[in-house]
């Protein structure tokens, strides 16, 4: 596999324009654009439709999160947007789950458009067992996040957003096509607001589907290079 094909590059900007930009300098680089909340509230579907304008791939980062029939409606509008991917909150549950994938199923076939894959989001990488213990959370991240993955399986998502130490629990619980999307990547010490960081080539040999950059290519004085490094340590770990 291209070893672009596991990066999702966070367009986690505040402006259309900056956004416009990130995408025509990476979209040979990466294989999919990550669109969330600040982005996508600033200017909307017009992002993702310039996204697939230039051929690129979308995961619509939003977290849906409420009663199932809202949810399912919400599903509905990310077929018709053309992303490639999107996610809801494994915490709305097994109902709110199995409606949006059913829905999702049926719109795409309705509307004859192809069928974004939908991934639930687990436990967020800025917590952690302390932060539970503090929100009155007695279990630990690692039980929770296996859990709420079970139920997403058993309602029939494609897969889930978690941090790297789960990656492995995952992937012997559900199996080799089930997506695992892993954010919270770093190359250096540096943790910013994620406390469950990994790096790209850990992340890749524990069985992350896709890894999800942004600050650190953002952030580097070359970015290029920083690429080439990269796609070195996936291959590494591909071929280990």
């Amino acid at each position: 596999m291209d070893p672009k094909e596991k990066l999702i590059f966070a367009l986690d900007v505040e402006h259309f324009e900056e956004a416009q930009k990130l995408v025509m300098e990476y979209r040979g680089h990466v294989g999919m654009f990550k669109v969330g909340k600040q982005l996508f509230t600033h200017c909307g579907p017009k992002i993702v439709d310039f996204i697939n304008m230039k051929n690129s791939k979308v995961f619509l980062d939003l977290k849906y999160h409420d009663i199932p029939n809202t949810v399912s409606k919400a599903a509905i509008e990310a077929v018709k947007l053309g992303v490639d991917m999107f996610n809801i909150h494994t915490m709305g549950g097994f109902n709110m789950m199995r409606d949006a994938k059913t829905t999702l199923v049926n719109t795409s076939k309705k509307l004859q458009l192809q069928r974004p894959k939908i991934i639930g989001v687990t436990v967020l990488t800025s917590m952690d067992d302390e932060a539970f213990m503090g929100m009155g959370i007695n279990i630990s991240v690692n039980q929770l996040t296996k859990n709420l993955t079970l139920l997403a399986k058993e309602a029939g998502l494609d897969g889930v957003v978690a941090g790297g130490s789960e990656i492995e629990m995952i992937r012997e619980l559900c199996g080799n096509d089930f997506i695992i999307l892993t954010p919270g990547i770093r190359l250096d010490d540096k943790k910013d607001d994620q406390r469950r960081t990994i790096t790209p080539k850990e992340a890749i040999l524990k069985g992350a589907t896709y890894i999800v950059l942004g600050r650190a290519v953002r952030e580097s004085d070359n970015p290029h290079a920083l690429f080439e490094k990269i796609y070195k340590d996936i291959d590494d770990a591909l071929s280990s």
